[in-house]
C-alpha cells in the first residue's frame, strides 16, 4: 500500500459518502465489484486508468480531478495511526485519550465501533451471537476505521491479538504499542473501576487472568513498542510513549533521506 493509493482510496470514499452512495450502488454504476471498491477505498487496490475513469464518471467527477486531489492531499502522507494493545486494566483508554490529545489526533475505542456496527452491547453480542461473530465484527470495524482515518489513536480489545485478520491489519497499517502491567495491577485497576465481572462466580478468576496474560504475552510482544504502566501515572506513561514514537519517526525519516 503506497501513500498515493491510500490517499486515492480516501478520496473515493469521501466522494461516495458525500453522494450518499452505498458500495453496492457505486459498484453497479461503475461496473466494479463491491470487493474491489472495498480494497480500493482501503488503499490496497491499484486501479487501472480505464477503471478509474469509469469510477470517476459514476461519482460525477473526472479521473484527472480525483487523481489530482489524491496527489495534493497531505504531502507527509505517512499515516499517524497508533493502536494500543493489552489486557483490560492496562490503562489503554486513559493513556489513549491523553496521548491523542498530546498528538492532536482523535481517539477511538474499537469495542465502541463494534457496538455501533452491531447495534448491541458487547455483552449482548457475545451472549446472542458468540465470540466468532464478535471477531468478525471486530475485523470489519477495524477495516472501516483504517479506510476512514489516516490519523488517530485506537484502543483495542484485549483479545484482538488472537484475531489473525485484525492483528495482521494492525501490524501492517498502524504503529502498535503493548500497554503492559503486572497481573495484580490489571486486577486492582479493574476492581477500582467498579467492574465486578472478573470475579462473579469465579473464585479462581485472578489466577485465570495470569494464565491469559501469559498465553498472550508472545503475541503482545510483537507490537512495535511497549510501555510498562506499573508504578507510573498516566501523564508519565504518555511522556515516555511520545518519546518512543517521536524517536522512531526521526529514525525512519533519517533512513529515508539516507537511501
Amino acid at each position: 500500500m503506497t501513500p498515493l493509493l491510500r490517499r486515492l482510496g480516501l478520496r473515493v470514499r469521501r466522494a461516495r459518502l458525500e453522494r450518499r452512495l452505498s458500495l453496492r450502488l457505486l459498484a453497479t454504476r461503475s461496473g466494479l465489484s463491491t470487493r474491489f471498491l472495498t480494497e480500493l477505498e482501503a488503499g490496497r487496490a491499484n486501479i487501472s486508468v480505464d477503471r478509474l475513469a469509469g469510477l470517476a464518471t459514476a461519482l460525477g467527477l473526472s479521473a484527472g480531478s480525483v487523481l489530482l486531489d489524491a496527489e495534493r492531499a497531505r504531502p507527509d502522507a505517512a499515516p499517524e495511526r497508533i493502536a494500543l494493545l493489552g489486557l483490560r486494566g492496562a490503562g489503554k483508554t486513559a493513556i489513549g485519550r491523553r496521548l491523542a490529545t498530546r498528538l492532536g489526533v482523535p481517539f477511538f475505542e474499537l469495542d465502541g465501533l463494534v457496538e455501533e456496527a452491531a447495534g448491541l452491547s458487547l455483552a449482548d453480542v457475545f451472549r446472542v451471537h458468540g465470540e466468532d461473530y464478535y471477531r468478525r465484527l471486530e475485523a470489519d470495524a477495524l477495516r472501516r476505521w483504517l479506510a476512514e482515518h489516516e490519523r488517530g489513536v485506537l484502543a483495542t480489545g484485549g483479545g484482538i491479538v488472537g484475531n489473525d485478520d485484525a492483528f495482521r491489519m494492525l501490524r501492517e497499517h498502524t504503529t502498535t504499542v503493548w500497554v503492559r502491567a503486572r497481573p495484580e495491577d490489571h486486577w486492582n485497576r479493574v476492581v477500582r473501576q467498579g467492574d465486578r465481572r472478573p470475579m462473579a462466580g469465579r473464585p479462581a478468576a485472578q489466577e485465570e487472568l495470569r494464565r491469559i496474560l501469559e498465553s498472550r504475552r508472545p503475541l503482545y510482544a510483537r507490537a512495535r513498542f511497549q510501555i510498562d504502566t506499573s508504578g507510573l501515572d498516566v501523564a508519565e506513561c504518555v511522556r515516555r510513549l511520545v518519546r518512543q514514537l517521536r524517536g522512531d519517526e526521526r529514525g525512519r525519516r533519517t533512513r529515508r533521506e539516507a537511501s
